[in-house]
């Protein structure tokens, strides 16, 4: 047994009395079908033939039997369909919370590569065909393998030439089955990988919907969706033309089955070597016999559809994620914020050269530090080592004198706080967003933050104050709004260090100034690293590092740098000079 095949059953080890339970009913299903044609030949050949005095007393009861078989037959189908159906749908809860929690391991280095749309589709569309599988798989083939097995013998039984007769055609039913699952397979594939096209497009699309808009570009994205959607239509088209040339077929087959027994049972009873009972229960059980073919080429186009989406779950859960707990990760204990980059080199896996080289600084803790610079030189990139977004291709960054790759990455990260230039807000209320920074934090905590960034005036303006929805990535609120939300946050989490990644450049006057106070107030006490475009925001830093490609060309007090008339003084008089 293959290790993915392996992979595949380990699902079902959660819900093994389960599974017992759906396979035992599907085995009365099995049983009750080839039964109950039996009952029906016992009826015509063994009483109304027999003319005994009391043949309809027994017709009767044997009338009754069968009601019962039935009920117990609709009974174990409905445990199946319920059960069965329930059985497959948590499978598919455990596949997508694996699938979910795998997603939150990788690091940004894989984001960087990926389509939002694909990830989603591989964690929705497919994982509800593998669902279909895990319900209907075993199922369907214990019914075909019991159905046949069963319908094979009592055949035989009855009339054994007859039989050979009907097995003549399984052949051409086999390999229309296997040529039709080979197409399939190619057919669902590029099916799927069109699905995600799609949903990559829409995501892409909505979420940038402002500037769509903007830019009165939506004939565009319309024809550009459109040829997604068209090449959805082939994917899917060649699936169903692969459905057509071979159902139509096999019903020829089944068909011509039926006809041939009809044929050649009708010769045997003109020859005396059949009777009119037997025939009667030979086609009855023929359909049973026939039906397992195809029910195991339901559950051949099952398992093509639900292993191809298995595949592309085992696919994407192979990508290890390439920042993870070092073997015997320690604890931080307490911060004091000291961090160093001890010749630090980093460069980007999709592209070539270094974006740092043989960086060497030292931040003292509780030190107030500004980066500034041209564009491309580096800085985002240096924040994005302190809390291992990225790991460093030389050197080592180190925390208090601990190297960040031998500390617990929950701890480190815990013990950073972050303020972007692109504030992220969640679909949700005020309440929730700022309470993302410490989950399980009280009101009255989340409250104390918000005033402490300035947010509480603005945040009890709001139609249900803290309680109001700020919609999909914060859009009911302005621009410093939600960074004061962002900060307010941080405030909450109360981390020893703190990354400030231009966290003013968007803002107009009146909100840079709100937001500078909260800033500063937060930066107090603790460690401070600030990007800024505007220098005015930086004048009270301790020091100014000028990063240009070549590493860092100045450093020193603003004032200091000033007076040098170096690169800094060159980026201040561009800004200030009207």
């Amino acid at each position: 047994m293959s290790s993915r095949f392996r992979k595949f059953l380990s699902y079902y080890k959660p819900y093994s009395g389960l599974l017992v339970a759906d396979l035992a009913c599907a085995l009365v299903v099995a049983a009750v079908s080839v039964v109950l044609p039996l009952l029906v030949q016992h009826i015509a050949k063994d009483i109304v033939a027999s003319g005994l005095p009391d043949a309809l007393t027994r017709v009767y009861w044997v009338g009754l039997a069968m009601v019962a078989l039935i009920l117990v037959h609709m009974f174990a189908e409905m445990f199946v369909d319920y059960q069965g159906h329930g059985m497959g749908a948590m499978i598919e809860r455990d596949l997508r919370r694996e699938l979910y929690d795998h997603y939150l391991s990788l690091s940004f280095g894989f984001y960087d590569e990926q389509r939002v749309g694909q990830l989603m589709s591989r964690l929705t569309h497919d994982l509800l065909s593998l669902a279909e599988l895990y319900h209907h798989g075993p199922e369907d083939l214990a019914l075909a393998v019991l159905k046949f097995a069963g319908a094979l013998v009592v055949l035989l039984k009855i009339h054994v030439k007859l039989t050979l007769v009907v097995l003549a055609f399984m052949p051409a039913m086999a390999l229309l089955s296997i040529l039709f699952n080979r197409k399939m397979n190619a057919a669902l594939r590029q099916s799927r990988e069109a699905v995600g096209d799609i949903n990559a497009k829409v995501e892409d699309t909505l979420s940038g919907i402002r500037v769509v808009k903007a830019f009165a570009n939506e004939e565009l994205e319309r024809n550009r969706f459109a040829a997604l959607n068209q090449r959805f239509l082939e994917s899917r088209k060649l699936g169903y033309r692969s459905e057509a040339t071979y159902y139509s077929p096999f019903t020829a087959v089944t068909q011509l089955v039926s006809a041939a027994v009809v044929v050649v049972g009708g010769a045997g009873i003109l020859k005396a070597q059949m009777d009119v009972e037997d025939l009667l229960t030979f086609t009855l059980l023929v359909t049973n016999f026939i039906e397992p073919i195809r029910g195991i080429t339901n559950f051949a186009r099952l398992y093509q559809e639900g292993f191809t989406g298995f595949d592309r779950f085992m696919e994407m859960m192979r990508v290890a994620p390439d920042i993870a707990d070092a073997p015997g990760a320690r604890s931080l204990g307490r911060v004091r914020g000291e961090i160093t980059f001890d010749r630090v080199s980093f460069g980007y896996q999709s592209r070539e050269g270094s974006v740092i080289s043989d960086l060497r600084l030292h931040i003292a803790a509780g030190e107030y530090v500004a980066l500034v610079g041209p564009s491309g030189a580096g800085k985002s990139t240096l924040f994005s080592l302190i809390p291992r977004f990225y790991d460093v291709t030389q050197g080592a960054v180190l925390l208090d004198g601990q190297d960040i790759r031998g500390i617990k990455l929950r701890e480190l990260r815990r013990s950073i706080g972050i303020v972007q230039q692109d504030t992220y807000l969640y679909a949700g209320t005020v309440l929730e967003n700022i309470g993302f920074g410490k989950p399980g934090a009280s009101r009255d905590d989340i409250v104390r933050a918000a005033r402490l960034a300035n947010a509480h005036d603005f945040i009890t303006a709001l139609p249900q104050g803290y309680d109001t929805d700020v919609g999909q990535r914060g859009v009911k609120l302005s621009g410093g709004q939600r960074q004061r939300l962002s900060i307010a946050r941080v405030f909450l989490q109360d981390p020893p260090v703190i990354l400030f990644d231009e966290a003013t450049s968007a803002l107009d006057n009146e909100s840079e100034k709100a937001v500078q106070e909260s800033l500063e107030r937060l930066a107090r006490g603790r460690t401070t690293l600030v990007i800024a475009h505007r220098l005015s925001t930086i004048r009270k830093a301790q020091r100014v590092l000028v990063l240009t490609e070549r590493g860092i060309a100045e450093q020193g007090t603003h004032r200091q740098l000033l007076a040098q008339g170096g690169e800094y003084a060159r980026l201040y008089r561009m800004q200030f000079e009207t």
